[in-house]
């Protein structure tokens, strides 16, 4: 499979731009099975006010962005996978979406919120799921659910062989947690990460770049700079992922003690 990832920096509460900046990279790409764009797409990131995600929150997938993604899709018949700040009646969500060239797939959101993000989101309340596309087995995460292995452990264990991360990074940590995500799962995994600095209303959070693709053997098969917009492909065999042997003796999953595992 051709996957990939799309690095680069929202304009803050501008859909349009967002979406018109989205197509202009993705139009000159060639072919690809699976794109993943960074969380909350659509909007950028440091609300302060919720007429701030009024003005750029949208349902799904009846709405404008996810519209487009959907017509993106259809025209370069692959799947993306992208973060939107959606909206249910008066409830936020930070989520992301899965369309492919027949339409909607499916969305997921997140569950494990950040920092101020508690102040405008709702934190989902469904369980990860696994959607097949093509060949592949995809499962989704936002950002955050990096640090709790359960996210990771949870997608492998219902049949996930990619992980798509859409994701607005600020700590430092991520881009090699996902390495132990990756090796301790044997999956691949896709961070799509922003760029840049975001400033309103005296807060601001600088974005870490290096969107990378990881293997189930731990290597990094792509990676971002710090700094620059850009949008890069790597070919993968799945076959790799659906492998959980470590060695002849030892299964990744199978020599799990879950009898002993009552704390989880």
């Amino acid at each position: 499979m051709e996957v990939g990832f799309l690095q680069f920096q929202p304009e803050f509460c501008n859909v349009e731009v967002n979406q018109n900046k989205i197509f202009s990279f993705v139009e000159k790409a060639k072919g690809f099975d699976l794109l993943v764009l960074p969380e909350l797409a659509n909007s950028g990131y440091v609300f302060t006010k919720r007429s701030e995600l009024e003005k750029v929150a949208e349902t799904i997938p009846s709405g404008y962005f996810v519209e487009k993604l959907i017509e993106l899709a259809k025209q370069k018949d692959g799947f993306i996978i992208s973060g939107v700040c959606e909206k249910k009646e008066a409830v936020f969500f930070n989520s992301s979406v899965i369309v492919g060239p027949e339409g909607y797939i499916g969305k997921y959101r997140k569950i494990h919120l950040f920092d101020r993000e508690k102040l405008f989101f709702e934190p989902g309340l469904k369980t990860f799921e696994v959607f097949e596309i093509r060949e592949a087995k995809v499962g989704m995460m936002i950002c955050f659910d990096w640090i709790f292995p359960e996210s990771a452990r949870i997608l492998a264990l219902k049949g996930a062989e990619i992980i798509a991360h859409p994701a607005n990074l600020v700590l430092p940590y991520s881009q090699t947690a996902m390495l132990a995500r990756s090796i301790e799962n044997k999956v691949f995994t896709i961070t799509a990460n922003r760029i840049g600095k975001e400033e309103n209303s005296g807060i601001s959070l600088t974005f870490t770049g290096q969107s990378q693709i990881t293997s189930p053997e731990m290597e990094i098969l792509a990676q971002a700079s710090k700094n620059q917009e850009e949008i890069r492909f790597v070919d993968i065999d799945c076959k790799l992922a659906r492998n959980k042997w470590i060695n002849e003796r030892n299964n990744l999953f199978d020599d799990r003690r879950k009898e002993l595992y009552d704390v989880l």
